[in-house]
């Protein structure tokens, strides 16, 4: 099953490859990973989706926090979540199309009805910007191709996602808020998980 996972990592070199290699040496397989700027100073922000077995959230989670750059860690789903993706996609529009003159028109039609943005015009071709969940997107892509239209180029960031409402009580410190006395961050001892399960913080060179 796919598990997200929202973590904010220390904005140094290198924090990117040891998040990857985690993975690698878990035998995890991940399938989006967008990173950016948080809300906190010299902190990124990381949405990392992997597919792994249902169990596997809590030794994930906790080998993230074995990473001495890592600061938080939260696994978040659909249902407490806002996940939206990003993505260009590219599509064949001039006399040569398979549509020929009218594939403009028809396009315009397609992205109105998914409620996507025309944001480039060639002669030769037409650039959607779509924002929405992956299935949204995997929609329009089909009904594309489907319709006979040729896909030229497509871009996507990967899901990104936010909790809906609740706020831990490290974001209601930055807003002013007292937090309630029943926390909502869960402190893992990752010092007492087996020793098989921890990873080191630095690469051994030899492993590649």
């Amino acid at each position: 099953m796919l598990h997200t996972f929202v973590a904010l990592v220390q904005d140094k070199p290198g924090v990117l490859t040891r998040v990857a290699s985690l993975f690698r040496r878990l035998n995890i397989n991940i399938v989006s990973l967008t990173v950016g700027e948080s809300e906190q100073t010299d902190t990124s922000r990381m949405t990392i989706v992997c597919d792994a077995h249902e169990h596997a959230a809590h030794r994930i989670r906790a080998s993230l926090y074995k990473l001495d750059t890592t600061v938080h860690v939260d696994e978040v789903n659909r249902s407490e979540a806002v996940v939206r993706e990003l993505c260009l996609i590219k599509v064949a529009a001039g006399p040569n199309a398979p549509h020929g003159l009218h594939s403009r028109s028809q396009i315009f039609e397609l992205a109105q009805v998914f409620r996507a943005r025309v944001v480039d015009l060639a002669p030769e071709s037409i650039m959607l910007e779509m924002t929405g969940s992956a299935s949204k997107i995997e929609g329009l892509v089909q009904v594309l191709r489907e319709s006979g239209y040729q896909i030229l180029e497509i871009s996507r960031t990967g899901r990104m996602a936010m909790r809906r409402g609740q706020h831990t009580t490290r974001v209601l410190k930055a807003l002013g808020t007292k937090p309630t006395d029943e926390p909502d961050e869960i402190e893992l001892d990752v010092d007492a998980m087996a020793e098989d399960e921890t990873l080191p913080s630095e690469f051994e060179g030899d492993d590649a």
